[in-house]
């Protein structure tokens, strides 16, 4: 923290005003004599033109932050423009009417008037002073000392560290005596975050965690009434049903800052985030997470618990879904709306067509998944560090390990798994997606899905323990990116009714994965139709058989009812169990095994999240 303190040389008699001086820049008020006071205690015999640059250490100081301090005298024009002040004069003389008239103020930075040589005279300056404060909203206070008797020094440093740390600009307005409004969008969002149940009210149990999450103390039951107490007698809705109301809240802080308390606020706003231009911090957002490479990340079971009782918090009429007003009062506390539509076209939704537990959740296992840097944005605007007191929302993640050390070991600690889906145009691959989602081919052309939409499709799969998600990958060929090579099993689509689809899943397995470690799978789409001869060398058995591949698996998604599922169980076990041989996994045994054990546990997870809400 850097202090300036403002003036010229203190010479024996005025210098030469030259073109272009400062005159709002007095000499001989004593600027240079308070730092020495400040720093050997004791009145300098001998005052220099100007003091050393001086840092205090935090350990010295009341708010335990270093100081810098600058005296101005004699310094550069230059120099003066590094520091952004313009025609100040900060410290003037109290038996000098000249230098308290000369007070001229226009500055970016907080500052505070230092009334100098108290010691001279018997009366105060302050009503000549007071109404200068008013007409700069920029100074937070004012001090009269005395630089000879010691009088208020540390105090004076003291002001001039709070008008830094605790500035009341950015806070509040004299004038209409009101809170700002970068001000109550801030503490809005806090209090929507500290309200957990989402009633509209924080009751004792809720304060008292704000309190220890902000101060590191709880209140006492008195302290706690005698708060909602003074509410109480100032406004008719800041207390309702015993709890604080939004209202109620920002009355609070508007009366903090009124009695000089702006540190109260300010530690609340900081503890959640903010900086000095109340916007949340890069490092609040944004906290350092490495990934190495061929490593991905997935939230970890505290994430799961928070992200389940903020759903349950917006679940206001408990359908286990949520609506378009729901989804809109849970973003409340972002500064934008980080879910399109689209999402409901990606997600499991209901027949409503809104997002359910199931879709809430697989969209944000796709966001980690894929750009883990939003997710943890998303989870800042959330308060999941605040919440669940942790030092940031990096705790949420877990980084897997690199995918060949799986390989090596023939076992994954990952529960998220990505298939890209390629095929020719028109192969079917749109249906092929959203029938993971339960929808058949009616649902599906009633969407109208467009193509940014249907690009992605995560969801949890209903059959087994995992994470799951399709990607549909542009059909060019020749044009195909890491990312649409980089997956954990691999989905070759083509329509059994068109005779020149096959050839696009031969070309692409023979030039991208005939000699990779990812498991394959050929679809043979739209099998409800007629199928007839591929325009190929090998017939899609035939090309299977030769390159040891299962047999091409029969899929239709235009049924009355839910398409079937039991490909994606599949799928999802080859990306489980990468190392095991084709034949393996032909074995029937292990299938059965292998599904019946899965669907248990995911049934069970989802009717154990609505017995959690029957408790409520």
């Amino acid at each position: 923290m850097s202090l300036t303190v403002v003036g010229s040389q203190s010479t024996q008699r005025e210098p030469t005003q030259t073109r272009g001086e400062n005159r709002a820049v007095r000499p001989k008020v004593g600027k240079t004599s308070l730092i020495m006071s400040l720093v050997s205690e004791e009145f300098p015999d001998e005052v220099p033109l100007r003091a050393e640059e001086i840092t205090i250490p935090a350990d010295v100081t009341p708010e335990r932050v270093p100081t810098h301090i600058v005296d101005y005298s004699g310094i550069s024009p230059l120099y003066t423009q590094s520091f952004k002040l313009t025609q100040e004069q900060c410290i003037y003389s109290v038996n000098n009417k000249k230098s308290i008239e000369k007070v001229s103020l226009v500055s970016a930075v907080p500052l505070i008037l230092v009334g100098n040589k108290s010691d001279l005279v018997e009366h105060s300056s302050m009503e000549t002073i007071l109404p200068i404060m008013n007409q700069y909203q920029d100074i937070e206070t004012c001090v009269e000392c005395s630089a000879k008797n010691l009088k208020n020094i540390s105090e004076l440093f003291y002001y001039a560290q709070k008008a830094v740390l605790h500035p009341t600009g950015p806070l509040y307005c004299p004038e209409e005596k009101e809170l700002k409004p970068s001000c109550i969008k801030a503490l809005t969002r806090i209090f929507k975050i500290s309200d957990l149940d989402n009633d509209g009210t924080l009751n004792d149990s809720e304060l008292n965690f704000f309190q220890r999450t902000c101060f590191n103390t709880p209140l006492a039951p008195q302290a706690l009434e005698d708060v909602k107490n003074v509410v109480r007698r100032n406004m008719m809705d800041g207390v309702k049903d015993n709890g604080l109301t939004l209202k109620g809240f920002l009355f609070l802080h508007t009366l903090f800052i009124q009695r000089g308390r702006h540190e109260t606020t300010w530690t609340v706003l900081r503890r959640f985030g903010y900086d000095d231009d109340l916007e949340l911090t890069q490092e609040y957002l944004f906290p350092l997470i490495k990934i190495p490479p061929d490593c991905t990340t997935e939230l970890n079971h505290n994430a799961y618990l928070f992200l389940q009782s903020v759903f349950d918090k917006h679940d206001k009429d408990r359908d286990c879904a949520l609506s378009p007003e729901e989804v809109k009062d849970l973003f409340k506390v972002f500064p934008y709306m980080p879910w399109g539509p689209d999402v409901n076209n990606t997600v499991c939704t209901n027949e409503q067509g809104w997002l359910t537990y199931q879709g809430y959740l697989s969209q944000w296992t796709l966001t980690t998944y894929l750009d883990v840097q939003r997710s943890l944005e998303y989870l800042g605007y959330l308060g999941y560090s605040i919440i669940y007191e942790q030092e940031s929302q990096a705790a949420a993640i877990t980084v897997t390990r690199n995918k060949r050390i799986d390989l090596q070991k023939k076992q994954t600690q990952r529960s998220v798994f990505r298939c890209n889906v390629l095929g020719a145009r028109g192969s079917g691959k749109s249906g092929f997606l959203q029938a993971f989602l339960g929808r058949n081919l009616q649902v599906t052309l009633q969407m109208l899905i467009p193509p940014s939409a249907r690009s992605v499709a995560p969801s949890l799969l209903p059959a087994l323990p995992a994470h799951y998600k399709l990607h549909e990958v542009m059909p060019d060929i020749d044009f195909l990116t890491e990312t649409d090579l980089a997956c954990d099993v691999v989905c070759l689509v083509y329509d059994v009714n068109n005779p020149r689809s096959f050839e696009y899943c031969a070309k692409v397995y023979k030039q991208y994965f005939i000699d990779s470690k990812t498991p394959c799978v050929v679809i043979a789409a739209k099998s409800d139709l007629h199928e007839v001869r591929q325009h190929y060398s090998l017939s899609p058995h035939d090309f299977c058989r030769k390159h040891k591949l299962h047999p091409p698996q029969p899929f239709t998604c235009s049924t009355n009812e839910a398409p079937s599922k039991d490909i994606y169980t599949r799928l999802t076990t080859m990306a489980m169990y990468p190392h095991m041989a084709q034949a393996d996994l032909k074995n029937s045994t292990f299938w059965l095994r292998a599904s019946v054990g899965a669907t248990v546990f995911a049934v069970l997870g989802f009717a154990m999240y609505r017995a959690l809400l029957k408790q409520r």
